[in-house]
């Protein structure tokens, strides 16, 4: 259905899509754990974004289901750290609320700032070593398994499991030196 996507049959979008539907929701579910509770952005409404966009992306060609759920992965990161990127943006001074000293140390490190900083290092590793930020990103950020990300990376599994191991070091210590 995804390669008849990809030749223009609308029809096939029709029926694909209540067939991924579960997964979309699934891997958006994944990322929104991770986000601070009382999140404006809700499972649904990424799940919703992320559909249009990929609806949108006639340029892509799929290759096959791996693919498929890799690219919408990617566009939920994306959406995400956009949308991080924006609150951010908003507490440099765009409609703050004024709060005491005391309200203010209420306030506690929250996941979305993690989220660029994870977002900033992820392109920092993918300027020298793509393929291993494409490891990270398909493991971590998508939920596929090795076996998928080999398939989508057109790599061995072997490779995968030591470039996400290298990854993750390299991770691990670019983000304790940002602390």
């Amino acid at each position: 259905m995804l390669l008849a996507w990809n030749h223009g049959d609308q029809q096939a979008l029709k029926r694909l899509m209540p067939l991924v539907h579960e997964e979309l929701h699934r891997l958006a579910h994944r990322y929104m754990g991770g986000e601070r509770p009382g999140h404006t952005l809700q499972t649904t409404a990424l799940v919703n974004e992320a559909y249009l966009r990929l609806v949108d992306s006639s340029r892509v060609r799929w290759q096959n289901r791996a693919h498929f759920f890799a690219v919408s992965a990617q566009l939920m990161r994306r959406i995400l750290v956009d949308f991080a990127r924006a609150r951010q943006k908003l507490k440099r001074g765009g409609g703050l609320v004024q709060l005491s000293l005391d309200d203010a140390l209420l306030i506690s490190h929250e996941p979305s700032t993690e989220l660029i900083a994870l977002d900033d290092a992820l392109k920092t590793l993918a300027a020298f070593d793509e393929r291993k930020s494409k490891v990270v990103e398909l493991r971590y950020f998508g939920g596929l398994s090795v076996e998928e990300t080999a398939e989508v990376l057109n790599v061995s599994p072997i490779t995968v499991m030591r470039d996400w191991g290298l990854a993750k070091a390299w991770l691990l210590r670019e983000l304790d030196r940002g602390k």
